[in-house]
């Protein structure tokens, strides 16, 4: 009798047989069978963990946080994306930048490879025939795209277009010549300062930043910013110096005691840089956002001020101002503001007239001076106002430049002036403020029972709260 193999008696060593099986085992009078092997499956949900070699890069593309993630290839393709955890430390009275990234960059190998993603040159199918069409009877490019966009029909054709699809695979000369005599007819017709652009930022690629600012700069175009297209950081400073951020980094944020948030979705647009925005409240920062809608920022605001959409340009400006008047080194002299003609002392007052011309009214410095007049008036006003209630003499408005009975100058000062707001003391939230009641209406209870105010849901209450 063959003596029978230890191994063979424990299921895990059994021989396999044809097929990658091992010999079946049935129990129970067949209703029961035992099988080992046939686990290849494994194989599938083990090599899709396999890498042949980590490259540290990050994610350039419609964004600016340029986070550090650790990129996983195999066989020359990206499988997926880690954060790497090695960013210095920012000392013991700061928090620390990582990790940084968002579930957008986790998934940008999806983007990578993805067959929506654009590896050619489009154009509509109704502007390429238009294109087509002028070029055999004119051998001028730029004549020919004057032939279509001189003609209001055709013009009104390809434009109606837009948004609707149609558009179809071009080759790259035919992509570059017609921008080429776009450009060409523009600046003969308008001028170059008709033409504006941007290029990637400096953190994507400089050889992308300095050929594409350079391009303008020599055709003379006007070069704005990145951040205007999308509003990831202060889209301002590069409007009116012409720079590319040169602010502070995001982690001096948690430094700040006040901040103003307006035209940038911090959660949204700037992720792995959103924590300093929500940490500076821990040391006691104020908050105030700048929105028309409820957006993922507001709900860390201690104030919000709900502009009408398309009105926040025309707000920013109306507040300059006012910002520049009530700041006491510009305007020092409160005693000489307060004389009847206060285009006396315009000029003695400390404000940059010139500056506020130039960044205003385009270099004319006469509406500058008119507002500078009306504040005056207004101040004057006001402050006599003010005095008159405890028992001085009330001096007549001239704000509109006329002798009135205060009605201009209360109208002004509701314009200009700063929005009151309750306070709940009990816990410190802030109210919306008293003039958008009317338009916010709704009582409100938060989690922990404070009264606040919101618009009104389908049910008729209220469900939004501003927190401290």
């Amino acid at each position: 009798m063959q003596k029978e193999d230890f191994s063979s008696a424990l299921r895990f060593f059994k021989p396999l047989i044809k097929g990658g099986y091992a010999q079946k085992e049935k129990l129970a009078g067949g209703w029961t069978e035992i099988r080992t092997g046939g686990r290849s499956w494994e194989d599938y949900h083990r090599r899709r963990w396999q890498y042949d070699k980590v490259v540290r890069s990050t994610h350039g593309v419609n964004c600016t946080g340029s986070c550090s993630w650790n990129v996983y290839v195999k066989d020359g393709i990206i499988v997926w994306e880690t954060q790497r955890g090695d960013y210095p430390d920012c000392g013991p009275e700061s928090p620390d930048y990582e990790p940084r990234g968002c579930p957008r960059g986790a998934t940008f190998s999806w983007y990578v490879y993805s067959p929506l993603r654009l590896k050619y040159p489009y154009m509509r199918s109704v502007l390429l025939q238009m294109w087509q069409e002028a070029l055999e009877t004119r051998s001028d490019p730029v004549a020919a795209w004057r032939s279509i966009v001189d003609d209001p029909l055709k013009t009104r054709k390809y434009k109606r277009a837009r948004g609707k699809g149609g558009l179809v695979r071009v080759s790259w000369d035919q992509a570059v010549d017609l921008i080429a005599a776009s450009l060409v007819h523009t600046i003969q017709k308008y001028g170059p300062d008709r033409i504006f652009g941007f290029t990637p930022i400096p953190a994507m690629s400089m050889v992308c930043c300095a050929s594409g600012a350079r391009f303008l700069s020599l055709i003379g175009a006007s070069m704005v910013s990145f951040y205007d297209w999308y509003c990831d950081l202060p889209p301002a400073s590069p409007q009116i110096w012409g720079d590319q951020t040169d602010v502070p980094v995001s982690g001096d944020w948690f430094n700040a005691t006040y901040m103003i948030v307006w035209g940038t979705n911090l959660p949204m647009t700037r992720t792995p840089d959103a924590h300093f925005y929500t940490e500076a409240r821990y040391r006691g920062a104020k908050v105030a956002a700048m929105a028309p809608d409820y957006a993922e920022y507001v709900k860390f605001a201690d104030a919000w001020l709900p502009a009408k959409a398309g009105t926040d340009s025309a707000l920013a400006m109306a507040r300059t101002l006012p910002m520049v008047w009530y700041i006491p080194p510009l305007s020092p002299l409160i005693n000489l503001s307060d004389k009847t003609n206060g285009a006396q002392v315009l000029d003695r007052l400390r404000i940059p007239v010139r500056y506020l011309a130039n960044l205003l009214a385009a270099g004319d410095e006469a509406p500058v001076r008119l507002a500078l007049k009306k504040l005056m008036a207004l101040r004057a006003y006001m402050r006599s106002k003010q005095m008159a209630a405890a028992g001085g003499r009330l001096r007549p408005c001239t704000i509109a430049g006329r002798r009135g009975d205060g009605r201009d100058g209360r109208y002004a000062y509701r314009i200009a002036g700063t929005g009151r707001s309750r306070t709940d003391s009990r816990c410190g939230r802030r109210d919306v403020p008293v003039a958008c009641r009317r338009q916010i209406p709704g009582p409100v209870r938060d989690s922990h029972g404070a009264k606040g105010r919101g618009p009104k849901s389908a049910s008729g209450q209220g469900h939004m709260r501003l927190s401290a």
